[in-house]
C-alpha cells in the first residue's frame, strides 16, 4: 500500500518517510488546502526523498480559495510547473474549474501538456465539480492522460466514512483507467480499514502515518 503523506514544507518529511510514507505530496499553506511550495523547499525535499526512493508530487496552486483561475494566475501556475519539472519533481498536483463547476478544459490542457513526462494528480478540486458531471470528468481526465484523482468523495468537512459509498461508485466507474486516491480524514488508525473497504492500494492524508 502507498501511503501518500501530505506535507507542509520540509519539516515533517524525514519523520514521515521513517514512519512509512511511500509518496509525498509537497505543499505550502495547508491551512488553505495547500499552495505551491518555494523552490528551496522543493529542492531540499527532492534531494532528501530521492535518497530514500520516495516520489514527490509538487502542488501547483497559486492561492487558497476556489479553483477558478484568471489568466495571470494560470501564467503563474504554468511557470511554477516548469520550474518544478526542471528541479526533477516526480509529479505535479493541480486542478482548474470554470464558474459553472466544470473542468476548465483550456487551462488544464495547457498544464497537462507542460507536465508531460511526470505524473499528474488532479486534486480535490474534483469534489467541487457538479456531482452530476463527476463521472464525465473522470472520462475527460482519463482521455487527457491524468494519472490519478485525489478525492474526499464528498464536500470538504464531511466525515470520510460517510463518503465510502460515493468513493466506491467513483472507483467502480474509473475501472482501473485512472487511480482514485481517497483523502481527507484518513489517518494512521483508519487507513488500513478504509483501503480494504474501497479495494484500493493508495491513500492520502496529513496524518496517514504516526510522526511520533
Amino acid at each position: 500500500m502507498i501511503k501518500e503523506f501530505c506535507a507542509e514544507n520540509f519539516t515533517n518529511i524525514p519523520a514521515a518517510i521513517y514512519a512509512g510514507a511511500k509518496r509525498i505530496e509537497l505543499c505550502d499553506n495547508l491551512a488553505v488546502g495547500g499552495t505551491t511550495p518555494s523552490t528551496g523547499v522543493i529542492e531540499e525535499t527532492l534531494s532528501y526523498a530521492g535518497e530514500k526512493n520516495v516520489p514527490v508530487m509538487t502542488m501547483i496552486r497559486p492561492r487558497g480559495g476556489d479553483f477558478i483561475y484568471n489568466d495571470t494566475e494560470l501564467k503563474i501556475m504554468h511557470t511554477d510547473l516548469i520550474e518544478a519539472k526542471k528541479m526533477g519533481t516526480d509529479g505535479v498536483v493541480f486542478g482548474c474549474l470554470t464558474p459553472s463547476g466544470w473542468l476548465d478544459e483550456e487551462a488544464l490542457e495547457l498544464l497537462i501538456d507542460t507536465a508531460e513526462g511526470v505524473q499528474i494528480t488532479f486534486h480535490m478540486a474534483f469534489d467541487a465539480i457538479v456531482k452530476e458531471r463527476q463521472l464525465e470528468a473522470i472520462d475527460w481526465l482519463v482521455e487527457h492522460g491524468v494519472d490519478r484523482i485525489l478525492t474526499h468523495g464528498g464536500p470538504s468537512g464531511t466525515p470520510i466514512l460517510e463518503n465510502i459509498p460515493r468513493l466506491q461508485e467513483l472507483i467502480s466507474y474509473a475501472n482501473n483507467r485512472i487511480i482514485i486516491l481517497p483523502g481527507a480524514g484518513i489517518n494512521a488508525d483508519n487507513v488500513a480499514s478504509i483501503v480494504t473497504e474501497l479495494g484500493v492500494n493508495e491513500a492520502h492524508g496529513t496524518k496517514i502515518v504516526n510522526l511520533d
